[in-house]
C-alpha cells in the first residue's frame, strides 16, 4: 500500500469505522464486516485525507459531485481540496421549491468526477450518473473511499465508468 492508502486504512480503523459482527447493508445483502464512512468523514483529519486521495482524479474536470448523504461532504471536500465547484444530487427531486435533482450549478457539457464513501453494488453511484448524464454532462470515473469488492466495478464499467477506489474492503481486511 502506498503512503497515503496506509495513513487511510489506519484512520479509517483507529476512528472505529470498520467494524465486525452481522450487518445488512444498503444492498441488502448480509456482511461480517461494516465500512461506516460516515463516521470517519465526521473528522476532519479523516476527511482530508479522503479528499486529498480523491483530488488526484479530478485534474481533468469542471466539477466534482456526490449523491446525499454520505458524498455530499467528500464532495465538499473535494471541492475545496481542487478549488472546483461541487454539485449535490439528491436521490429524488425536491418536493418543493424548484423541484431539482440537483443543488450547484451544472452546464451542459461539463465534465463530472463523481465521488462515493462506500461502493458495494454501485446502485446510487449509478442513479447519479444517469441523472448527471441526463443533465447533459460527461461522467466516466467514480472515485470512492471503500470498494467492498461485491460487483460496484463490473456494474459502473456496464454503465461506462470506471470505479477508482482509495482502498479495498480486501485492504482494510488485511489492517483490522
Amino acid at each position: 500500500m502506498d503512503e497515503l492508502k496506509e495513513r487511510l486504512a489506519q484512520s479509517l480503523i483507529d476512528v472505529r469505522a470498520v467494524e465486525f459482527g452481522t450487518f445488512t447493508l444498503a444492498s441488502g445483502r448480509q456482511s461480517d464486516i461494516y465500512v461506516n464512512i460516515k463516521r470517519a468523514i465526521s473528522r476532519p483529519g479523516v476527511l482530508a485525507l479522503c479528499a486529498e486521495g480523491m483530488a488526484l482524479h479530478a485534474r481533468d474536470v469542471d466539477r466534482i459531485a456526490g449523491v446525499e448523504l454520505g458524498a455530499i461532504p467528500l464532495a465538499t471536500a473535494v471541492s475545496l481540496e481542487t478549488g472546483l465547484p461541487f454539485v449535490m444530487v439528491r436521490k429524488r427531486p425536491k418536493g418543493h421549491g424548484t423541484m431539482g435533482l440537483f443543488e450547484g450549478d451544472l452546464e451542459d457539457g461539463d465534465r463530472v468526477l463523481m465521488v462515493e464513501d462506500v461502493t458495494t453494488t454501485a446502485g446510487s453511484a449509478i442513479k447519479g450518473l444517469e441523472a448527471l448524464r441526463d443533465a447533459g454532462v460527461h461522467v466516466d470515473v467514480v472515485t470512492v473511499v471503500v470498494d467492498r469488492g461485491e460487483g460496484a466495478r463490473e456494474a459502473l464499467e456496464e454503465a461506462g465508468a470506471k470505479l477508482i477506489p482509495l482502498l479495498t474492503l480486501d485492504e482494510l481486511r488485511e489492517r483490522a
